[in-house]
Formats: C-alpha cells, structure tokens, sequence
C-alpha cells in the first residue's frame, strides 16, 4: 500500500509553523525573493511546500524548526499588544529589548489600559491550543471598580449579558475586598473576547479602575516585577497545552 502523500501547506505558513517569524513576515520575506524551496527562489508566500519533505532555505542558510520557547511577561499598562503600532505607541516588544530572544508573538492580548500577565511563544500549536474558547485554560483577573458591589451584582456578572450580539458572561465573580467608594472583584473567564470584563461591567454601569491578569490556567504572575519576563519551564508550558517535540 502506498504512503499517505505528505500534506502541503502555503510557503509563508510554514516558516510561521516552524517559529521562524509571524506570517506576515515569512510573506515579506518571500516577495523580496530571500526563500528558495529545494534551491529555487519563490516569490509566491502561498507555494505548496512539504513541512518534512521540502527544504526551505532563507538567505541561503536552511531553516529548520526553531527551538520552541514559552515565556511569561508581567504586562505595563500603557503598551500595546502588537509588534508595531500605527498610531507610534510603545508595544509589548519594548520589554525584550536587548534580551537577545527569538522571533516570539503574543498569546492572546490584554488591552492597552489593562496590565498583568501576558504570554509569549514562538509555537503557533501551543499558542492556538490556549486560546482556544472551548478547550484553552481559565484566566483569573483582578478588577478595580468605581463601587462596592452586593451579592445581585456578583450573580448577575455570572448570569451574563448579550453586549453588541455577543453574550459576556464571567465563569466567577467575587469580592476581594471593599473600601468605601471602590472594590476589587476576581474575576474568572473561560473565554477571552475583546475587552471581555469592561464591557461587561460597563454594560451594568460600572466603571473600570484597574485590570490585572493574574493567572492563566496553573501558570500564575506572582512576583513578577512589572515589565519584567521569565521563561515558563517544561512542566508550566505543558500544563497550559501540549507542547510539540523540539526538532
């Protein structure tokens, strides 16, 4: 019985597959005519290729799978969740300067006011698998509001709201402690979607102060300073998502 052919994908996805850039790079990359597959230059990024057939090659050095690497950032607030911002603004990325890393992207975001944790990878798979709104882990923020909430407030949080065609709902919302004017919630989602917890609130006119995401699934921020990253071991990686074999 003949072999399964081996399944071809687009030339700029696989170098993003592979952890060598973002896609949008690896298509750059190729239209500037600096990748060949089996010693031709292709300037076309969707070129079928063979992950494990095919040699790819950039700037006539060939190009393996880059050594996976999961890190964690204590996330500022005030930067953007991107690598290049139109409008100027500082980004994430500033945190890494002269850190010497690989190429390495945002999994999932946390909006410019908000701070907290924030990962980083260079495996697509991984980061998918965390993201994922049905199987990727819980995330736990910690909420400042502008009020002392009661208990009709917490439950209502936990019984959701459709918002702009979309239903926003919190798995738990708790009180952590009170002052006179203001609160902090925890706050636990099993989904991530845009600015999730503000709008959520807002739609029960309640105002944000602070947003800090403090855990993702096991892998908690800690002591980590603001602005400061550390890589997650092999045990933390796996525990948020398979991890893929180094290559």
């Amino acid at each position: 019985m003949r072999a399964p052919a081996s399944p071809r994908h687009g030339l700029a996805r696989v170098l993003s597959k592979r952890g060598l850039c973002s896609r949008t790079q690896a298509a750059a990359w190729v239209r500037d005519g600096r990748v060949a597959v089996n010693g031709k230059v292709v300037r076309d990024p969707e070129f079928p290729v063979r992950m494990d057939i095919d040699r790819v090659d950039v700037a006539g050095v060939e190009q393996a799978s880059a050594a996976p690497i999961y890190l964690a950032l204590n996330k500022p607030r005030g930067l953007v969740t991107t690598a290049k911002d139109e409008k100027g603004r500082d980004t994430v990325y500033r945190c890494f300067d002269d850190a010497g890393l690989p190429w390495i992207a945002p999994v999932g975001r946390l909006d410019r006011a908000s701070e907290g944790l924030l990962l980083f990878s260079n495996d697509p798979a991984w980061a998918a698998s965390i993201t994922d709104p049905e199987r990727g882990p819980d995330k736990t923020y910690h909420v400042q509001i502008d009020r002392v909430p009661d208990a009709a407030l917490l439950a209502a949080l936990e019984a959701g709201r459709e918002v702009d065609g979309e239903r926003l709902a919190a798995v738990r919302a708790t009180l952590l402690r009170q002052g006179q004017r203001n609160a902090w919630l925890e706050i636990v989602l099993d989904e991530g979607r845009n600015r999730h917890i503000r709008r959520l609130l807002d739609a029960h006119g309640i105002g944000v102060l602070r947003l800090v995401r403090v855990s993702i699934g096991p892998v908690a921020l800690g002591a980590l300073a603001k602005g400061a990253w550390r890589l997650l071991d092999a045990g933390e990686a796996e525990s948020l998502a398979p991890v893929r074999p180094s290559r």
